[in-house]
């Protein structure tokens, strides 16, 4: 055994011997510092500054490719089932906080978003056309009341 090997402390007893710790210790410990010293609101302000310079050096491009390599990675791992589980957490989660209300206020929103395209439409189509289009009266859901 060389004499270095003799002075270096296995990464188990690292932690035991006074005033020697491992890369891994003094990074938490230097992050535990900076967060009780700056709190959250550091973190915060600067992963904003980092999104928005990679935004401006890569593009909105950037973001979409590797949401969809992210994406295609946890299906391969997970499976499209995952994406089912974790939609009806969500989905309960937010029943719970606000209520069975706010799906039917959200819905009627959409509701009255998709008569408004529709009527856009129709406007943009007369002006192309310089007629009128025949109205169509929705068929009933039966399953909706």
């Amino acid at each position: 055994m060389t004499e270095d090997q003799k002075n270096e402390a296995p990464e188990s007893e690292a932690s035991d011997i006074k005033g020697i710790m491992t890369v891994a210790e003094a990074g938490k410990k230097v992050g535990e510092t900076v967060r009780n010293e700056r709190g959250k609101a550091f973190y915060e302000e600067i992963g904003r500054k980092g999104g928005a310079t990679v935004k401006a050096e890569r593009g909105r491009a950037f973001y979409e490719t590797i949401g969809r390599k992210g994406g295609e990675t946890v299906r391969a791992e997970r499976g499209a089932k995952f994406y089912e589980e974790i939609g009806k957490k969500g989905g309960d989660r937010v029943k719970a906080t606000r209520g069975a209300a706010f799906y039917k206020e959200i819905g009627r929103k959409g509701g009255q978003k998709v008569k408004q395209l529709i009527e856009e439409g129709r406007r943009a189509a007369k002006a192309a056309l310089g007629k009128d289009l025949p109205r169509v009266t929705p068929i009933p859901d039966p399953t909706h009341s």
